[in-house]
């Protein structure tokens, strides 16, 4: 929409996300790189949030049609909670990783631009349409999060082990890097980090059932039914129960530190399927969720 540049956008909220990667190697306190860098992940998201809020105006329909919508929403949402992990648990690593994945975010959307279009189907056109989207796209958010604690949590468990867990390590650089560049606490377990995943894990679970009952009230009023058993319902569902089984696991064998994080660590495939895989697989052509499909 050329009322809107979505480039200027983009490109300001790079430089502010990178610079509140950068602040952290000035010769300056800690403090005031904390002041520093903060400031500038809050400056990126009240871009966005100004540009979702004038592309809604302007587009007449809440912008959540399609992945690279979606995407919008997770630069605010990223930055968000890696500022609020950041405040509740002082994991400087968290805020930065964070903020890189939301650079990864915009950088797509700049590569694919969208097409921003009006029209809006009928099924779309329901009360529930905003909420069910929104929370589900803020539980993946958080559940992407926990994603990164756990897979740091394995890097410490396996971190005095050669072989297979070398190899993780290598491929998870970038992660691993981040970690002990910013931890200000290098003796942290593993439990202590799963304990910062479970709290994470709570809320997204949380917003990821609401995301299932607003999406079978939806659907009752578009199509008539609660549930038909579509590719997309099938896969939300099944990111449902495996995040379901970790939580009672972890409830019930808490000695299975190693073991927990390597659920929570598969769980994050399923979820990644259900937001987007399940578009690429052969049973979607006939799915009534069609129309998330368009990039």
């Amino acid at each position: 929409m050329n009322r809107i540049n979505f480039s200027y956008i983009a490109i300001s909220g790079i430089i502010f996300l990178v610079l509140s990667f950068l602040v952290f190697f000035l010769p300056i306190k800690k403090k005031q790189k904390r002041i520093l860098a903060n400031f500038f992940s809050i400056a990126t998201v009240l871009l966005f949030v100004y540009f979702i809020i004038t592309l809604w105006i302007n587009l007449e329909r809440p912008p959540l049609r399609t992945l690279g919508e979606t995407r919008l929403w997770y630069a605010v949402f990223l930055p968000i909670i890696g500022l609020i992990t950041f405040y509740r648990w002082k994991y400087f690593w968290f805020l930065a990783y964070s903020n890189l994945m939301t650079v990864l975010f915009i950088y797509i959307n700049l590569r694919h631009p969208e097409v921003y279009n009006k029209t809006l189907m009928p099924a779309l056109q329901s009360p529930w349409f905003v909420p069910h989207v929104i929370v589900y796209i803020l539980s993946y958010a958080i559940l992407g999060v926990s994603w990164i604690v756990s897979i740091t949590g394995l890097l410490k468990a396996y971190s005095n082990l050669s072989g297979f867990a070398k190899i993780i390590s290598v491929i998870l650089s970038p992660l691993y890097f981040l970690i002990h560049l910013f931890s200000e606490d290098d003796d942290e377990s593993s439990e202590k980090i799963l304990k910062m995943a479970d709290n994470i894990v709570f809320i997204g679970f949380a917003f990821l059932t609401l995301g299932l009952l607003f999406g079978a009230l939806w659907a009752k009023e578009a199509w008539g039914h609660y549930w038909t058993w579509d590719p997309k319902e099938t896969w939300a569902l099944l990111t449902f129960l495996v995040y379901l089984i970790y939580i009672h696991i972890r409830s019930y064998h808490k000695e299975k530190t190693k073991l927990h994080l390597w659920i929570l660590s598969i769980s994050f495939v399923f979820l990644l399927a259900a937001w987007f895989g399940v578009n690429y697989m052969p049973s979607a052509k006939n799915s009534v969720h069609t129309y998330s499909q368009q990039d």
